[in-house]
Order: C-alpha cells, then sequence, then structure tokens
C-alpha cells in the first residue's frame, strides 16, 4: 500500500483532498443506495454495480484504501453504463463524467493527511537511541 503514494499532504492541499474524497464518497453512497431500495427490477449486474459503488463510496469517506477505491468507482461508472445495467448509476451523464473525473484526480494524488491511510502507512518517527558503546 505505500508504495501507491509517497507523501500524505496536510493543511489546505490535504484539506482539498478531504472535500474531494467527501464529495465523491457521498455522492457514491447516496446514488447507489437510491438505487438498491429503489422499487423495479434490479438486475444481478446492477447490483453488483451498487455493491461495488457503496462499497466503494464508503472506503473513500473512511480515506482507507483510497487509491483502490477511486479506481473502483471509475470501474463502477463504466460497468453501469453497459447496457446490460437497467440504468446508470448517476443520474445525468454529466454527474457520471464529473465522478470519474474526480475518481481518477483521486486516485492519482491519494488521500491525504486527513485519512485513515495516513495513520495506517503515513510518516513515522524512527528514535534512534543513543550509542551505549563508548570510544576508546
Amino acid at each position: 500500500m505505500p508504495r501507491f503514494f509517497a507523501f500524505f499532504p496536510g493543511g489546505l492541499p490535504g484539506f482539498g483532498l478531504l472535500l474531494l474524497r467527501l464529495a465523491l464518497g457521498l455522492a457514491t453512497v447516496l446514488q447507489s443506495f437510491e438505487h438498491i431500495v429503489a422499487p423495479g427490477p434490479l438486475t444481478l449486474v446492477f447490483g453488483l454495480v451498487c455493491g461495488l459503488s457503496l462499497a466503494s463510496g464508503v472506503l473513500l469517506l473512511a480515506g482507507f484504501m483510497t487509491p483502490a477505491a477511486g479506481v473502483l468507482v471509475v470501474t463502477g461508472l463504466a460497468l453501469s453504463s453497459l447496457p446490460s445495467a437497467t440504468r446508470p448509476l448517476f443520474d445525468s451523464r454529466l454527474a457520471a463524467i464529473f465522478a470519474a473525473i474526480i475518481g481518477t484526480a483521486i486516485s492519482l494524488l491519494g488521500p491525504g493527511a486527513f485519512s485513515l491511510d495516513a495513520r495506517l502507512f503515513g510518516r513515522r518517527e524512527i528514535m534512534i537511541p543513543p550509542s551505549s558503546r563508548r570510544d576508546l
């Protein structure tokens, strides 16, 4: 996991990444949940797409496995546009394009300092104790 990204920006850039993650994660969770509980036919393919999108939205909200979650959002959007899916995940094509762009940006930029990824895989301070051996 640490190989996906080299740093976890804090401050305003980290806050900007947090806003991107929250916006895409919340929109994805709400849209997929709305489709799951909506009356009408739910095909197997679209059910899997909704489940995948719901899981990736939750991962984005938590900031865990963020690059993979961004890729999963884009994959879910692509799969929901297939003819076998009964309806697209987002109501408008423009919203789906914006979600795909934000998902790609999150995958490339990483989670930021305000995420679970930063807690688990972030920078560590290594303390080297003084040498107990005396110079002769």
